[in-house]
């Protein structure tokens, strides 16, 4: 059994994980909350045939957790238990919080720093005893943006991570503009590196800008989103925007949903 200890707020994150988990053991091996508690059933005693000596507990660790009492009860139960051979904990860190003192002394997966796909992939591996299976990716996105303000003087465009460290925040905007005809700042920041820019066409939708802009350094956080500036200039009309995409490595964007 993999018991999966966490709170509501991180279930966006875990779900993603729970599933996988489910599609190489079976959903009847691994405990979580939204399959293995159903109508009807007591939730304490169903939390405690879940907690029965599991194989694995993956504690999911953020603030919101760490607040839980329930969830506080699941894990320093699973600390007991491994402290007798019975179980084994790693602690999956979310959202930046410091380890539990209680933790600080076992290895845990940085799922906050390293992103969704490598903690799944760790966590399958270490469920398999490292068989070294390459899971496939789980839909999830850190990333979504909103739109605000007047497209005819400044459209403002806020990028926010809603879980994780996004450590290159480089994003290209998606314009029915010519890229020479608008301008891109970031709010606050003393700098912005902007480009390669190009115009490109579409069969699909036309003529397409793609104005490429980061910050000189940082990173994209919970805590601080990035808020972009989108100006029309040189005589433009008023900025188009049509989707935003984040660079995931040095010759791919992918796109983020709109929130």
């Amino acid at each position: 059994m993999i018991f999966l200890s966490h709170t509501y707020d991180d279930k966006p994150l875990v779900e993603p994980i729970a599933m996988r988990l489910a599609s190489i053991f079976g959903a009847d091996q691994v405990f979580y909350d939204a399959w293995s508690i159903r109508p009807g059933d007591g939730i304490i005693d169903r939390m405690n045939e879940g907690m029965t000596s599991p194989a694995f507990v993956f504690f999911f660790v953020s603030a919101k957790s760490l607040a839980s009492e329930m969830v506080k009860l699941e894990w320093q139960n699973a600390l007991y238990q491994a402290t007798k051979g019975k179980t084994r904990l790693i602690p999956v860190r979310v959202d930046g919080t410091p380890m539990p003192a209680l933790l600080m002394q076992n290895v845990y997966i940085d799922l906050f720093t390293h992103g969704l796909d490598a903690a799944t992939h760790q966590i399958v591996n270490l469920a398999q005893g490292n068989t070294g299976f390459t899971p496939q990716y789980e839909a999830f996105s850190n990333l979504t943006y909103s739109v605000a303000g007047d497209p005819a003087t400044e459209l403002e465009v806020t990028v926010r991570a809603s879980h994780l460290l996004e450590p290159n925040p480089t994003f290209a905007f998606l314009l029915r503009n010519p890229v020479e005809q608008v301008a891109c700042w970031i709010k606050g920041a003393p700098g912005v590196r902007s480009g390669p820019d190009a115009n490109q066409h579409s069969p699909d939708v036309g003529s397409v800008g793609i104005k490429v802009c980061a910050p000189f350094a940082g990173a994209l956080t919970p805590q601080i989103p990035l808020a972009f500036t989108l100006r029309p200039t040189n005589g433009g009309g008023p900025v188009s925007l049509m989707e935003v995409m984040h660079q995931v490595s040095p010759q791919e964007f992918k796109t983020i949903p709109r929130a």
